[in-house]
């Protein structure tokens, strides 16, 4: 059979039936191929390689299957790079397919830059961004290479992989029966380090502690573990805070108190800097979470760290803290085997508190707009954000419904991402309602795949929040540069459109917002069943606030509360 059509079998057979990318000559084999099977399997052509894979995340996120995004060779390789970098960085299992020049154009050992037509080496440019990246040049390589490949999408760490296929090789004729199979090294993948009596450690922690606390990660929902997670939380009724990007991972609850870090929630931080006992499930707990003076973190506490990469174990917070490389769902299957359960009630009724006098300090115009936005929002929503002011306020003021799920670009940060990512993930098998939240600077990053709302007839709610800035930067401008902002404000050469005419262009209903009180002619747009694109003109300057400074504990952040409350909250 041809290799071309061998591969479509594969990724049918390994049940993704969608996939992401734009023609080119070098992948017009597997096109043709993927084509035959329609019924099966659909690739939609997006207008960018990057929103591809940004498209095949949003679609790993809400299945659970490897994203497929694919490309030509040369330019449509290298515009695919960012969505890579967003799947390798927050966990996301992808398989990339690109095209490239036939074996026998390949330049090979001369001293020129390229002979065939976009030649290019696609590998080493994928390579630092994947977790594992081939070029099938043998045709008889291709079933030992993708099974190979998805097994590394799939186990330990999930993430992207990359198969590159010259033309020749995607059309070469191959036989199934004869072709090799990959059979994983059982020490392949990550290491599981089942420390001694691991359970009776945290039982007696437990048993000692008089203010515990849980951090849950973005590992939880890569994982698929939110209900079980939910239930590890009602077992030991501790409070939880979590990350930024897994703010969403349990939804409402009584014991989260909000997500950590340089922009989190204050109370969280608080939270955490009163903790005797500090438990980690999946948090990378990186220098946006706990600061870059990491001993500053949780001080008073003991830190025991449940991560699936060992390298990530390595860069400790404390010196002294305990570290289990294992899978998440093991993790939770070992801390259920705890059977002790201390009374925290009188730990609760302080973090109430800190709550309470906290209330309302930080809340400015877009977070009222984002809460207000939030109450018109059906539950089983899937929301994506950008990454930029909007990000923050979503994660600080979005009120969550019953199974919403909120999709971020964490470590990469990569503007850009909202639009595709819900367009991905519009194809999670049932109807669910479609949200995307940007700024007037991550909507014009890949404005193109308003075409792709208008083709497909996707009902996605657009909500634009246009500062007229690149508000975070202009902030640091502010902070740092003596209020120099050169191109980040329409001063400084920085300009937006009217993004309502944009989406009409488009064939899209658009409304423009001017007032908190005009948002409320929004909800019946934000409710029926077709595209639309609202667009919230603030015109005052904006901030993220709260906003930690360099070197400073997570607890004290900028605009700084009132001494007498800062030291009556740190004595509680």
């Amino acid at each position: 059979m041809k290799l071309s059509d061998y591969v479509t079998d594969f990724l049918i057979d390994k049940g993704i039936t969608h996939g992401f990318g734009y023609p080119g000559g070098s992948v017009t084999n597997f096109l043709d191929s993927i084509y035959k099977r329609t019924g099966e399997i659909q690739c939609h052509v997006v207008y960018h390689e990057q929103a591809a894979g940004f498209a095949a995340c949003g679609y790993a996120n809400v299945t659970g299957k490897p994203g497929l995004c694919y490309a030509t060779g040369g330019p449509g390789c290298t515009n695919l790079l960012t969505g890579i970098g967003h799947a390798m960085y927050d966990s996301i299992p992808l398989i990339a397919i690109t095209g490239n020049s036939n074996t026998y154009e390949r330049k090979g050992d001369l001293p020129i830059r390229q002979r065939g037509f976009q030649e290019n080496d696609n590998v080493a440019v994928m390579k630092p961004l994947t977790k594992y990246s081939v070029c099938i040049d043998r045709p008889e390589n291709i079933r030992y290479e993708l099974e190979k490949s998805y097994y590394y999408a799939m186990s330990g760490r999930r993430g992207p992989v990359h198969i590159d296929l010259p033309m020749d090789v995607q059309r070469a004729q191959i036989e199934p029966s004869e072709l090799k199979g990959f059979c994983p090294d059982t020490e392949t993948g990550s290491s599981y380090n089942e420390q001694k009596n691991i359970t009776g450690k945290i039982e007696e922690l437990l048993l000692r502690s008089k203010r515990p606390c849980f951090i849950l990660g973005n590992g939880i929902k890569t994982a698929q573990l939110k209900r079980e997670a939910g239930e590890l939380i009602k077992k030991f009724g501790i409070p939880y805070v979590t990350s930024m990007i897994a703010f969403d991972v349990l939804g409402c609850s009584e014991y989260n108190y909000g997500f950590l870090g340089a922009y989190g929630d204050r109370a969280a931080n608080f939270v955490l800097a009163k903790s005797d006992l500090v438990i980690s499930l999946g948090s990378r707990l990186d220098i946006r979470q706990v600061g870059a003076r990491r001993e500053n973190f949780a001080p008073n506490a003991t830190i025991v760290r449940f991560d699936i990469d060992d390298g990530e174990l390595e860069y400790c917070v404390h010196r002294d803290e305990i570290s289990v490389c294992m899978e998440l769902c093991d993790a939770i299957t070992l801390l259920n085997k705890v059977q002790v359960k201390p009374d925290y009630d009188q730990w609760i009724g302080v973090c109430n508190t800190i709550c309470e006098k906290l209330a309302g300090f930080d809340e400015k115009l877009p977070n009222a707009y984002i809460r207000e936005i939030s109450e018109y929002i059906p539950e089983n929503a899937i929301i994506s954000t950008d990454v930029g002011q909007n990000q923050v306020w979503v994660a600080q003021s979005f009120q969550l419904k019953d199974g919403q799920e909120v999709s971020f670009s964490g470590g990469m940060g990569s503007m850009g991402h909202a639009l595709p990512a819900i367009l991905g993930a519009s194809y999670s098998g049932r109807k669910r309602p479609l949200v995307c939240i940007c700024g007037d600077g991550g909507m014009q990053m890949n404005i193109q795949e308003l075409q792709y709302i208008a083709r497909e007839k996707i009902p996605v709610k657009m909500i634009v929040m246009n500062n007229h800035a690149l508000g975070m930067i202009r902030h640091f401008q502010e902070m740092y540069f003596d209020r120099v902002y050169y191109q980040t404000t329409l001063q400084g050469g920085y300009t937006t459109p009217d993004f309502v005419k944009v989406a009409e262009a488009y064939g899209i209903r658009g409304m423009a917002v001017n007032t908190l009180e005009d948002l409320k002619k929004t909800e019946e747009l934000l409710k029926n069943d077709s595209a639309c694109l609202i667009e919230i003109r603030i015109e005052e300057e904006t901030y993220v606030v709260p906003k930690l400074e360099f070197g400073k504990p997570n607890q004290d952040q900028e605009p700084l509360i009132d001494r007498a409350l800062y030291k009556e909250l740190m004595e509680m």
